[in-house]
């Protein structure tokens, strides 16, 4: 069996242009990714609220987005928008006017949808002890969730939050039907002019392959991160030193018998 036909040359000359391509590519990644952060935030809090004013809104938001196909709301936000009269004569069309606008109004609810729930079950995972304890102690229910709560729920909701990540990156490719020329749009449009279908194809798979492994590197280095006190108790150190290391491990002992 033969070897791919891969033109080297073909690929040296169009790395520029699909490079060009991977930075649309991180743009439309990066955006989505904090707006839709920000926006789980308080769709999650409604969504826990005892409220049902407030958690039933928040509970057919996260549903009607995670069960659309990002596609389908992709025509929705860029084709069924401008039919709003509303939308074409406010200011808001300044936004959902440009493709580059309705893509990242799109990736951006879909995003939070997601979010919602991860954020939801890394809150709900936080063993409910570790709180009373806290509450116990006399800290304040604001000082609570700050300080103890969320750096629980984060470390509990990283790794999904990481593959929730990387199926985001991989859903970006279907952005260049809306006209924006991302990394899959700068390879196809290479293709339709050399006629190569293999050359530009896997350069951009293997800039794909980079751009995500270079998130997953990061993600790893954040968990050991907000792991390291757990290095510290299980290096030789410790064990040599327990004036160092006993005191701090009384200490987490205590406040948790509390």
């Amino acid at each position: 069996m033969s070897a791919l036909p891969v033109d080297l040359d073909l690929a040296w000359r169009s790395l520029p242009e699909l490079l060009a391509g991977l930075r649309v590519t991180v743009l439309i990644t990066v955006l989505p990714l904090m707006f839709g952060l920000a926006l789980a935030f308080p769709i999650c809090f409604a969504r826990m609220s005892e409220r049902r004013w407030l958690a039933l809104p928040a509970e057919i938001f996260v549903v009607f987005f995670r069960g659309a196909p990002l596609l389908i709301l992709l025509y929705v936000v860029y084709y069924g928008f401008g039919q709003i009269a509303l939308l074409r004569e406010g200011p808001l069309w300044l936004l959902f006017g440009s493709p580059f606008g309705c893509v990242i109004v799109a990736l951006t609810l879909n995003h939070a949808a997601y979010m919602t729930e991860v954020l939801r079950g890394s809150l709900l995972a936080v063993p409910s002890g570790i709180v009373e304890a806290s509450e116990a102690l006399g800290i304040s229910r604001r000082h609570i969730f700050i300080w103890v709560k969320m750096p629980l729920a984060i470390r509990y909701g990283l790794k999904a939050y990481q593959n929730e990540v990387v199926s985001f990156v991989k859903g970006t490719a279907i952005v260049s039907v809306v006209t924006i020329t991302d990394l899959t749009a700068v390879a196809n449009g290479i293709f339709e002019q050399t006629y190569d279908p293999f050359t530009p194809i896997l350069c951009a798979a293997a800039l794909y392959w980079a751009f995500i492994n270079l998130l997953r590197i990061g993600f790893e280095l954040w968990g050991r991160w907000l792991a390291r006190h757990q290095r510290e108790e299980e290096s030789p150190l410790a064990a040599e030193a327990p004036g160092r290391f006993g005191l701090r491990r009384l200490s987490r002992l205590a406040k948790a018998m509390l």
